[in-house]
């Protein structure tokens, strides 16, 4: 029930009540990341976006850097774990501008429609996360969560498993990919190869057998 009603289609507030937000959100920052409002009535500020992406990305080759698969101009690699971004947006933008917007600042080549966002809220010890849709407003839920990211995150993601668009992946892409899979199966089976060495090694020992490795 919690999960369909962060759904649910938000109530936008009237000017005068953005104004209070805005003047109640300002006095609660302290990170000197503050909203304005405009005459116009559109406010811009600050979100922080958490990088959670388990899958590699791909950016112009001379960007790169760390563990990475070449092809061509174009180089695939990992973002450090616990990768945040601070992204200066309006209360128009939306979800699929923002996601563009992350991945401009990292000069990634991959397709927006791979990625989505989500939003973390904290309520009574517990842990939500939601999927945003393309044409919500993240300035505005951040407007109303306050400037707290314990009550609310954003972070960015791949599509689950399930909801990969995988013709959005060039073949290159999915090359690296292969690669990258294979190269981190072998370092795995390596560390299981030598686990149960170990496992032997300690059986033969119980037994009260000499056994050493050639």
């Amino acid at each position: 029930k919690d999960v369909q009603k962060e759904r649910e289609p938000h109530l936008y507030l009237s000017k005068e009540e953005v104004k209070e937000k805005i003047q109640s959100y300002n006095s609660s920052v302290t990170d000197k990341l503050k909203m304005t409002l405009n005459a116009n009535g559109i406010y811009t500020g600050f979100i922080k976006v958490q990088m959670e992406l388990c899958r590699p990305i791909t950016v112009q080759s001379s960007q790169s850097q760390g563990r990475c698969a070449h092809s061509n101009n174009e180089t695939a690699f990992y973002l450090p774990d616990g990768c945040v971004n601070t992204l200066h947006i309006s209360s128009t933008n939306t979800v699929r501008e923002v996601i563009e917007a992350l991945l401009k600042k990292f000069f990634v080549a991959d397709n927006p429609a791979k990625f989505a966002l989500y939003k973390r809220c904290h309520k009574e010890d517990q842990v939500y996360t939601c999927k945003l849709s393309d044409r919500e407003h993240p300035l505005y839920l951040r407007l109303v969560a306050g400037p707290r990211t314990e009550m609310l995150s954003f972070v960015l993601r791949e599509h689950e498993t399930g909801e990969v668009m995988w013709e959005a992946f060039s073949i290159p892409e999915l090359q690296n990919f292969l690669r990258i899979l294979d190269k981190e199966e072998n370092e795995q089976l390596q560390i299981l190869k030598k686990r149960y060495a170990a496992y032997r090694d300690k059986l033969e020992e119980a037994l009260g057998g000499v056994w050493k490795p050639g």
